[in-house]
């Protein structure tokens, strides 16, 4: 198997580590396979393909989209390093307003899915990263919401004090408990 599949402390949050082949002339990996993904109980087809860099410091997020377009992630690092973040946005849910998060980097070459109803977000670490991700709907304005991202009900760790924001993430407001 090309992967391995972890669930994070919210299990519907996966961590997957692709299988690296590396020597003297670089590295070949596998970043994703439906039918690998869909065996790991990643069922989503993709259908947008998203490319972001960012400088240190700078925090994009939490963002997410409702229904009829709310979004699964795939979201990996592909230069530089990040510190990913997922938050539970479901109502209902016995995990709601929790969050997991982990480091992405060129180095470990980790991909985090996240599923849909969760806000997602991310903070970069190094001295620039770019970011690429996959989407399981089409990115649609109407549809985009978000949550402010240092909500002192979410509590999230980020390793950032004092982030560049965007004026529309500084804007967000708390998540609704």
């Amino acid at each position: 198997m090309p992967f391995e599949f972890q669930r994070l402390s919210i299990p519907e949050v996966i961590l997957v580590k692709p299988k690296v082949f590396k020597d003297e002339r670089g590295f070949f990996a596998e970043t994703y396979k439906h039918s690998e993904f869909e065996a790991a109980g990643i069922k989503e087809f993709f259908v947008q393909d998203n490319h972001s860099k960012s400088s240190k410091g700078v925090l994009r997020g939490l963002h997410y989209q409702v229904e009829p377009f709310a979004q699964a992630k795939l979201v990996g690092c592909i230069r530089g390093c990040i510190y990913d973040v997922a938050v539970d946005v479901r109502n209902g849910s016995k995990t709601f307003g929790k969050w997991v998060g982990t480091v992405l980097s060129e180095e470990n070459m980790a991909l985090l899915y996240i599923p849909s109803g969760f806000a997602h977000g991310f903070v970069v670490t190094s001295e620039t990263a770019e970011i690429v991700y996959k989407c399981s709907k089409e990115y649609s304005p109407a549809h985009e919401h978000g949550v402010i991202w240092n909500d002192k009900n979410i509590g999230i760790k980020w390793p950032v004090a004092d982030p560049i924001l965007s004026k529309k993430d500084a804007a967000y407001l708390n998540l609704d408990f």
